[in-house]
């Protein structure tokens, strides 16, 4: 690690370890590695920087590392010096006192961040070796889950195999209690078409025994009305007998009373009685003749009636007993059909829920298996950050280790600065590119600053990896 200042326009240049030159135009440089053909240098690094400048004299050789080993003097320095204080040097020293205090400060910064890093870096070891026995017994866990899982997702898969398979028995059963319905249902509707014709059938002959019925009103109206005739015929030929008797009374009176005449009246009274009662008779024998054969008819008639209606009343309450038997199977028809559907229905159910609730678990089963492997893979994510990090945070520590290392062997002592000194005047011997050239140069360990007509004092260590700016 090197400190160092420079200034133009005759100004003379100060290290924080060099010499500093008294006079206008005189240069003194302390490079490490590095050598100079003209004008100021400023360097920062390590071993090996190359320097190139726009003119100048002759450059100077590299001064290997453990101390002064060479120093080079121009002819120019024969000639006498004009010395003289730098007013300026109060205020130099001033600002690399400000200077070495912020890079103080600085260092110890850093050294409060390696100090953390490092508590860091237990902490990711702790974490890193938590970590590796979680997964191992993850592993071991995740070995000894696996087949009861497997072995689990397997019994549902039979289960499932299972509940195919009696769906698929519940299925030929609901087609043949299908079929059992079907035929039902035929029978069924036989009966009703055979209720239909038999109610037909009813009503045809219920038409029939009304117009029976009335045909046998219409004879009992007309047997009243018969016997009513019948009746009234007896009462007229009893007043018709009435009024021949009393008329036979009265011409017996008068006959009494013509007793004077010899008239055989008995005679014609008989004769004419006679007469009338056979005619009466007659009468009434034709009338007694014609009541019964029309009563015989009618009884005749009202029996074949009779008979009809006692056949078609059999018939009627047959028939009744019939519908109450279709009925009544159609009743039991219909109750077998709604339990076999409700059992169908239930069963059907009962095979959708345990077939949704081997679905649920199976999902459930796949759900975890997924979410295990989710976490596993984010544990193995962070594994492999936590694993970038504390090869960063290593590869970081290491660094600040090294660097620690070198600044405490300079700071002991450890290790030497090459120096090399020179004395050019550059008023006597110009550069050939001009007066105001600069140069600037990058080697492999550090930085470097060339400016004509300054004088330069730096210093520098090998082995320093830090640079300050």
């Amino acid at each position: 690690m090197s400190f160092s200042s420079a200034s133009h326009s005759g100004a003379a240049s100060v290290g924080s370890r060099s010499l500093y030159s008294l006079g206008g135009h005189k240069r003194i440089s302390i490079p490490t590695g590095s050598h100079a053909a003209g004008g100021s240098v400023r360097s920062f690094g390590g071993a090996g920087a190359k320097l190139f400048g726009a003119g100048g004299d002759r450059g100077f050789p590299t001064c290997p590392p453990g101390g002064i080993q060479q120093v080079t003097i121009n002819k120019s320095l024969l000639e006498p010096l004009n010395l003289e204080i730098d007013p300026s040097i109060s205020k130099v020293r001033t600002e690399e006192r400000e200077q070495i205090k912020s890079l103080n400060n600085k260092f110890a910064s850093f050294i409060d961040k390696v100090r953390f890093l490092e508590q860091q870096n237990q902490v990711l070891e702790t974490k890193w070796r938590y970590l590796q026995q979680q997964e191992l017994k993850s592993g071991a866990k995740r070995n000894t889950i696996e087949p009861l899982i497997e072995a689990y997702i397997n019994g549902l898969r039979r289960i499932v195999d299972n509940l195919a398979n009696g769906k698929t028995r519940l299925d030929g059963d609901l087609k043949q209690m299908q079929e059992v319905v079907e035929d039902y249902k035929k029978k069924y509707e036989t009966e009703i078409n055979k209720r239909t014709t038999a109610e037909n059938n009813f009503v045809v002959l219920k038409k029939d025994v009304d117009a029976a019925y009335m045909k046998k009103v219409d004879l009992e109206s007309k047997v009243d009305s018969l016997t009513s005739e019948i009746e009234f015929l007896q009462s007229v030929y009893e007043a018709q007998m009435a009024e021949l008797q009393s008329h036979m009374l009265d011409t017996s009176v008068i006959l009494s009373m013509d007793n004077n005449r010899y008239l055989d009246l008995d005679g014609l009274l008989a004769e004419v009685k006679a007469q009338y009662e056979d005619i009466a008779n007659r009468s009434k024998q034709e009338a007694e003749q014609e009541f019964a054969n029309k009563f015989q008819k009618l009884k005749e008639v009202a029996g074949q009636h009779g008979d009809s209606l006692k056949h078609t009343k059999n018939e009627i309450s047959d028939l009744n007993r019939q519908i109450q038997r279709l009925k009544v199977e159609i009743d039991s028809v219909k109750k077998q059909i709604r339990s076999l559907q409700s059992a169908i229905a239930e069963a059907e159910d009962r095979g959708e829920l345990a077939l949704k609730d081997a679905r649920q678990k199976l999902a459930d089963l796949e759900a975890a298996l997924q979410k295990g492997k989710e976490e596993m893979a984010r544990q193995l994510k962070d594994y492999q950050e936590l694993m970038n990090l504390k090869l960063g945070l290593d590869v970081e520590i290491a660094t600040y280790r090294s660097l620690l290392e070198v600044e405490e062997s300079r700071m002991s002592g450890e290790v030497q600065n090459s120096v090399s000194i020179s004395v050019v005047n550059t008023a006597h011997n110009p550069s050939p590119g001009g007066s105001s050239g600069q140069s600037y140069g990058q080697g492999a360990g550090g930085y470097s600053r060339q400016s004509h007509g300054s004088v330069a004092v730096a210093s520098t260590t090998s082995s320093s990896k830090k640079k300050y700016y």
